[in-house]
């Protein structure tokens, strides 16, 4: 729990002074993340793929959310699965905003091993043959790690629900 808070107040700390030390949004970095985010969201959160969902997020994983609380890995399958892809008929669906995208590296003796990406996305809710509905926005905060070459969901923040 106290490694989760130094983590956090970091996180926090490094949005809160507005460094300029993220990545070009023309940078191959911030286009892998881009993609990154949008594979994850579609084939998890859209389409309800929980063994690529498993794969894709760290076996510590931690979930902070500002009206559902603090959930580990085991909490965020459970509730995944349950609100996330129990309802076929009226699907919660994730979309980003994709200029509000930014990507802050993280590097250890020179070395990449993780990003910080935050952003704003909006949920939807999808019906068959209906537009999707509008049902609200919030920010967020990704902490990925690259291991084994593969970018793995470490720390999320979600907040400002709206």
């Amino acid at each position: 729990m106290k490694t989760n808070i130094i983590i956090l107040i970091s996180l926090i700390s490094l949005l809160s002074n507005k460094l300029n030390a993220q990545v070009s949004k023309e940078s191959e970095l911030f286009e892998k993340l881009k993609i990154q985010d949008s594979i994850f969201f579609e084939r998890s959160f859209n389409q309800c793929d929980f063994k690529y969902l498993e794969n894709a997020i760290h076996k510590d994983l931690t979930f902070y959310h500002d009206k559902s609380g603090i959930q580990n890995r085991k909490q965020f399958l459970e509730i995944a699965k349950k609100s996330l892809c129990g309802d076929n008929i009226k699907k919660p669906i994730r979309k980003v905003d994709t200029k509000s995208l930014e990507v802050f590296p993280m590097y250890k003796n020179n070395v990449l091993y993780g990003v910080v990406q935050t952003g704003v996305h909006s949920f939807y809710i999808r019906e068959k043959n209906k537009e999707d509905l509008f049902t609200g926005k919030a920010k967020f905060i990704h902490l990925y790690l690259l291991i084994d070459s593969k970018w793995i969901l470490k720390e999320v923040i979600s907040f400002d629900h709206q």
